[in-house]
């Protein structure tokens, strides 16, 4: 696939009397310790796709790319942390996000010549081509930045928004807030976000009254292979992977959704069928049932809750950073999810972790990530999710339309899928998966089966 990089350019926040920033100051965030776990995990990276096929190059550059780049700016008043960046101090305990006057968001424009329809499809999609649509964030020993945007035109199909974010500076929600606070302001061409996209940075909201940011810097030294820098912030190594992985989206109905939860209702009535709890368990199952082999082998998968209004005081829906809670099962055999029954095995699993999530203990939050590292080191099989069906991902509406796919790429790091509401229809869930191609033609074989459509 032929890109051309047309530009990389800086968006500064537009200027804003009431700013906290001068240019005698700077603005300092410390990391809590739900940030800190995802320190030196790779970005989650995102491609909103957007098809206007009267996107020629002219109307591009004179009526989109201005339009997008000062609503960017617009935004960027209310979501400063997101232009500076991750420096940890030598005098300091922690790690903080730093932001400087003059900081800004690198935006690179490009322009593809691949079909967009094939791009911003559900069928299998080759990596490398996706990847070309997003853009670097930059990290380093002694800096990680925080957030970077590619928008790349198809001239006359349409344009892709790609964003790189690294996870220590935010969770999905507010990820997912700060997009659809920028579509706001560019479609609507307003000069400030509603309230209740506006971001709250009250970290003293977050009490540590057990040593859990220690604890937690530990854990993250205990990740390290280089054990001489302490306090470098460069990323783990990435995994290496070959030029036959492809992404596809796999989705599921609301009648589907429907049809599996019929066939697990009568198992117990206790049980908590969520359409994450039937989504994920039906492909999880269809994922360990294609990597078949040994069934003795152990397998584990986990997933985090979005832990806000589980914190006493509760934080505020708007809270910007992460605020995640990690639950998983671990060490099981892969048998027991590849029989006939592996689907109900899974649901079961799962709907007691979704109940028990309510009454986890904050205390434990540290313990409970390095549970899941380590059992992740070596299970067979590790499943994790990005994403929600409850983010909203499809409302971002820039003034062209609703995207017509979101995709996250950043799930080829590791056997995560991700999971989303359906475009076209409430209810229904799109998961993503990210696999060497025969494999992925297995998972899709099982996931077609029992009457289901793709």
């Amino acid at each position: 696939m032929k890109l051309h990089i047309i530009e990389t350019t800086r968006v500064t926040p537009a200027a804003d009397s009431d700013s906290v920033l001068n240019s005698a100051n700077s603005l300092t965030i410390p990391l809590t310790f739900f940030d800190l776990p995802w320190l030196l995990f790779h970005p989650v990276k995102r491609i909103f796709f957007y098809k206007l096929t009267e996107s020629t190059r002219e109307h591009f550059h004179s009526i989109i790319l201005p339009k997008l780049k000062h609503s960017l700016s617009l935004v960027l008043r209310n979501y400063l942390p997101l232009t500076g960046h991750i420096t940890w101090e030598p005098n300091e305990p922690k790690p903080s996000i730093v932001v400087y006057p003059n900081d800004a968001v690198l935006v690179t424009i490009a322009e593809s010549e691949a079909d967009f329809s094939h791009l911003s499809g559900y069928g299998q999609r080759p990596l490398s081509e996706l990847h070309a649509l997003l853009p670097k964030l930059p990290v380093s020993d002694d800096s990680a930045t925080a957030f970077s945007i590619q928008i790349t035109l198809f001239p006359n199909q349409g344009f892709s928004i790609g964003v790189a974010a690294h996870h220590a500076v935010l969770d999905g929600k507010t990820s997912s807030t700060f997009i659809k606070a920028w579509a706001q302001i560019c479609k609507q061409e307003l000069d400030n976000i509603p309230e209740n996209l506006t971001p709250s940075y009250d970290r003293s909201l977050i009490k540590d009254p057990t040593g859990l940011d220690e604890k937690m810097i530990e854990l993250v030294r205990s990740l390290k292979e280089d054990k001489t820098n302490i306090r470098s912030l460069t990323s783990l190594p990435a995994s290496e992977l070959g030029d036959d992985v492809v992404l596809a989206t796999l989705v599921l109905s609301r009648d589907d959704i429907e049809r599996l939860r019929e066939q697990v209702k009568n198992v117990s009535p206790s049980l908590h069928l969520s359409t994450f709890v039937i989504a994920y368990a039906y492909a999880w199952s269809c994922f360990v049932k294609a990597r078949g082999g040994n069934g003795e082998r152990s397998v584990s998968f986990l997933f985090v809750g979005d832990f806000r209004d589980r914190l006493d005081p509760k934080l505020p829906g708007n809270y910007f950073g992460n605020c995640m809670f990690p639950v998983g099962c671990y060490n099981r055999k892969a048998a027991e999810f590849m029989e006939e029954k592996g689907f109900v095995t899974a649901v079961e699993i799962l709907s007691d972790l979704v109940k028990g999530l309510s009454s986890r203990k904050i205390e434990t939050i540290a313990d409970t990530f390095v549970e899941g590292f380590g059992f992740q080191s070596w299970s067979t099989q590790f499943g994790t999710v990005a994403g929600s069906t409850r983010l909203g991902v499809y409302e971002a509406d820039f003034g062209w339309g609703r995207p017509v796919k979101v995709d996250v790429v950043s799930i080829d790091q590791g056997e995560a899928i991700s999971m989303a509401e359906r475009r076209d229809e409430l209810g229904g869930v799109e998961i993503g998966m990210c696999l060497k191609k025969t494999e992925m033609d297995m998972v899709m074989s099982f996931f077609n089966n029992n009457g289901l459509q793709n």
